[in-house]
């Protein structure tokens, strides 16, 4: 029960302001800046389909706004190609405060009996919009693998994000498995995402995609498994195109665990089976790595057919327990060289968004 304690913890916010004499109201706006707040007992999405409403009546002009304030939402957030642009802000600089959960599962029955969600579908936020920034908020799917022992679809999204230029900060992302959904419009699509000071939590592939991503600064979380079994799961687990010659990097982040000492990996690679050409990439540089990674063996497979050694699996100048080097053929590691190549600039291109602070 540990992720509904740990979510409705926040929703102590909405007390807070009504306690001030601040009551919900409903969402106002401002057409000529576009920008929306959105308050207790308001619906951020009913904000984003307003401005989905006006898209094509500004597309010149700066992208709109969604001000979220302090409070518990639950709610699905879908976000379409057609806001571009758009940032989604938490209206206090702790991510805490605002928080929007639900929890749909890989396996969870849709309403109108036409099926299930799938992974994808599972997501609580899911945004193919380019351009889109998100900042000083929770996203969180709080789908328990133990209250729902019929399902064995156990994907929970927290976030499926595509559409180039994404970024997010100061962010947290909050499930159990496949909680951060890094991925791209289409299969031949190198779309890009930037994280900064984000916190992401889960247990297995709970960062995972075929997207050009960039991590920076970062908190990754493994949690505690009432499992047997090892591993109890894995950080990432990346799917990039073979074309694309940039898949996830991990720059200066830690790795923390709430699990036993070497109960996780760092990553296993993903071929799905409607992209058997693909050659995931992962480089993790510069980073603290926890003793909940297993240093001698950080890597596995997913699938005998595509074991982890044939993959761009590579690591650079990291430090603590989970990093030591004790199986050198375990731990493939960069030249200073190759390193050169690894950057948030080499990922990311003409887009700088390390560049703009908040």
């Amino acid at each position: 029960m540990r992720r509904r304690t740990l979510i409705t913890g926040a929703a102590g916010a909405v007390g807070a302001l009504v306690g001030a004499g601040i009551s919900p109201a409903a969402a106002a706006s401002d057409a000529r800046r576009r920008v929306v707040h959105v308050r207790p007992g308001d619906s951020v999405q009913a904000a984003v389909d307003t401005l989905a409403d006006t898209a094509g009546d500004t597309a010149d002009g700066p992208g709109p706004t969604v001000v979220v304030h302090p409070g518990f939402y639950r709610e699905v957030i879908r976000i379409p190609s057609a806001v571009r642009d758009l940032t989604l802000l938490g209206a206090s600089r702790d991510p805490r405060d605002t928080v929007i959960v639900y929890d749909n599962a890989n396996g969870t029955q849709k309403p109108d009996g036409s099926g299930t969600y799938g992974t994808a579908g599972s997501a609580t936020f899911t945004s193919a919009a380019p351009g889109l920034t998100v900042r000083g908020l929770t996203i969180a799917n709080d789908w328990l693998r133990a209250d729902h022992p019929e399902i064995t679809g156990t994907q929970a999204v927290a976030a499926y994000v595509t559409g180039d230029r994404s970024r997010f900060e100061l962010v947290r992302f909050l499930a159990h498995q496949d909680t951060l959904f890094a991925d791209t419009t289409a299969l031949d699509s190198f779309d890009r995402q930037y994280y900064r000071d984000c916190y992401v939590e889960g247990d297995v592939d709970f960062v995972f995609g075929r997207g050009r991503v960039v991590f920076e600064g970062c908190r990754l979380h493994t949690l505690d498994r009432d499992v047997s079994f090892r591993p109890e799961g894995m950080v990432f687990a990346p799917a990039t195109a073979r074309a694309n010659p940039y898949g996830f990097l991990a720059v200066r982040c830690r790795v923390t665990s709430g699990a036993e000492d070497g109960a996780y990996k760092i990553a296993r690679p993903w071929v799905p089976s409607y992209e058997t050409t693909a050659w995931p990439s992962l480089v993790v540089r510069d980073t603290w790595l926890g003793p909940g990674i297993d240093a001698a063996a950080p890597y596995i497979d997913m699938r005998e057919a595509y074991p982890w050694q044939t993959m761009r699996f590579r690591e650079y100048a990291n430090s603590g327990p989970g990093a030591a080097v004790s199986v050198p053929e375990n731990r493939p590691q960069l030249t200073a060289a190759e390193a050169a190549e690894h950057t948030r600039k080499t990922y990311l291109g003409d887009w700088r968004p390390y560049e703009q602070r908040y």
